[in-house]
C-alpha cells in the first residue's frame, strides 16, 4: 500500500526517543495513523503541532502493517491557535472529536469541506461558527443526523422552533410550547446557511450536538465524551463577534 495526500494533524503519541505515532485527517483517505521516524528532531519539531496542515506519503509493505509516513509541512496553521485560549480550546475539541469519530482510510467526500473551513476562516470574527457547522454535519456524516424537515407531531413544515431529544426530529412552536424546557432550540441559522448567528444560537446548537453525539455515537460505542469538548459551550457564551 502506498498513497499521498494532505491533512491536518489531530493526534500525536511519542514512540521511542524521537519518533511519533501520528494521526491525520486527510482529504481523500479520512483518518490516517502512521509511524514517523525522527519526528522530534529540532529541525522537524515545528512541523508536528496539532492543527498543522501537512503533505504526506503513506506506505506499508503489507496492508495489515501500520503505515509509515513521510511528512512535510504545508501550512503552519497551529500558530493561529496557540496564542488564543478560546481558539486553542476549539482546536483541541475538534481534534478529539475527529480522532474518536472519523473512520480510518475512508474518503470523507464533501464532509471534508467543514473540516477545511475551520482552518481557512480562523482569522474571521465569526471563526467559531465554522466549528458549529462541523459538529452539525458530523452527526450527519456518522449516520445519526437530525430530521428537521417537518414537525414530528403535526407534520407542518413552517414555524419549526424545537428539536426533540428523544427522536432528533423537529417540533413546531405550537406543539412544543408545553414542553419547551425539555426541547432543544431549532438550529435555524444552520439550515439557512447564516454564518453570523447570535451567540446564544451557537451555544444552543453546541449543547444539542453534544447531546446527540453522546447519545448516538459515544455511548453506543462505550466511548467517553472528550473533556476538551465538554466545556466548549460555556467558553463560547463569553465570546462577542
Amino acid at each position: 500500500m502506498r498513497f499521498t495526500d494532505e491533512g491536518y494533524i489531530i493526534n500525536m503519541r511519542r514512540h521511542g526517543e524521537n519518533s511519533l505515532i501520528l494521526t491525520l485527517i486527510s482529504r481523500t483517505h479520512g483518518k490516517v495513523t502512521g509511524f514517523v521516524r525522527s519526528a522530534l528532531s529540532r529541525k522537524k519539531l515545528s512541523t508536528f503541532q496539532l492543527g498543522n496542515l501537512v503533505e504526506f506519503e503513506a506506505y506499508a509493505r503489507v496492508d495489515d502493517n501500520m503505515l509509515a509516513l513521510r511528512v512535510d509541512l504545508k501550512n503552519p496553521v497551529a500558530v493561529h491557535f496557540l496564542s488564543d485560549a478560546e481558539k486553542l480550546c476549539m482546536l483541541t475539541s475538534f481534534c478529539a472529536l475527529a480522532n474518536a469519530c472519523l473512520p480510518e482510510l475512508e474518503n470523507l467526500e464533501t464532509f471534508y469541506r467543514s473540516v477545511d473551513d475551520i482552518f481557512n476562516f480562523i482569522h474571521e470574527d465569526n471563526w467559531i461558527v465554522y466549528y458549529a457547522y462541523y459538529e452539525f454535519y458530523l452527526l450527519d456524516f456518522l449516520g445519526v443526523g437530525l430530521d428537521l424537515s417537518e414537525c414530528s407531531a403535526t407534520g407542518v413544515t413552517e414555524n419549526l422552533a424545537y428539536v426533540s431529544p428523544k427522536t432528533g426530529k423537529a417540533v413546531c412552536a405550537e406543539a412544543g410550547e408545553p414542553y419547551k424546557n425539555r426541547l432543544y432550540k431549532y438550529p435555524d441559522f444552520i439550515l439557512k446557511n447564516n454564518y453570523h448567528p447570535q451567540v446564544d444560537e451557537l451555544v444552543d446548537l453546541l449543547k444539542m450536538t453534544a447531546f446527540f453525539l453522546n447519545k448516538n455515537f459515544f455511548n453506543p460505542h462505550n466511548l467517553k465524551f472528550p473533556q476538551s469538548r465538554a466545556n466548549l459551550a460555556e467558553i463560547i457564551s463569553n465570546l462577542t463577534f
